[in-house]
């Protein structure tokens, strides 16, 4: 056997491909990245954007000096944790899939219930963070967050069906 693998001349190569977890989490936080920027929500407030180019502006981020330091945390923290809950929920969601299913449209929205899912959850946990928290508050940004996954997640699930699974 060859000191490569068990055909002469074959080297073992890993493979390059992202897990569906890993392209989920990479095109959410690009996602995040471009579209949460301080630079495209004030281009997205000067204007009417339309309601797609809009909401991707919603899990905006901030690092303004000006502003309380509880209100930029809160919006970076919302950031932050959207990407990595999304990652979490992609990689259990994708677990729960028949082996028969994958590459297919369960995994579009596979990706797109984790997005929703990720973004609900990363509202609901911050909002406490907000001056006069409350529980009706946070589920209202939760479903707000909910409303940005709905209308944006394909993305994510998109991403999800080009990744292998684990």
């Amino acid at each position: 056997m060859a000191a490569g693998g068990p055909y002469p001349g074959m080297a073992i190569t890993r493979s390059r491909y992202r897990t569906a977890s890993s392209a989920g989490a990479l095109v959410a936080f690009l996602l995040v990245l471009i579209f949460g920027s301080p630079w495209y929500v004030d281009w997205t407030q000067q204007g009417d954007r339309g309601i797609f180019l809009e909401t991707l502006a919603w899990p905006a981020w901030d690092f303004d000096t000006n502003a309380a330091v509880r209100d930029v945390l809160g919006a970076d923290l919302k950031a932050i944790l959207l990407i990595v809950f999304t990652w979490l929920f992609i990689t259990l969601l994708v677990g729960a899939q028949l082996a028969s299913a994958r590459g297919t449209i369960s995994a579009i929205f596979t990706g797109w219930a984790a997005y929703m899912f990720a973004a609900a959850l990363a509202a609901f946990l911050t909002s406490f963070l907000l001056p006069n928290p409350s529980f009706s508050a946070a589920t209202a940004n939760a479903a707000a967050g909910a409303g940005y996954g709905l209308i944006v997640g394909w993305i994510i699930g998109l991403a999800t069906m080009a990744g292998r699974r684990p």
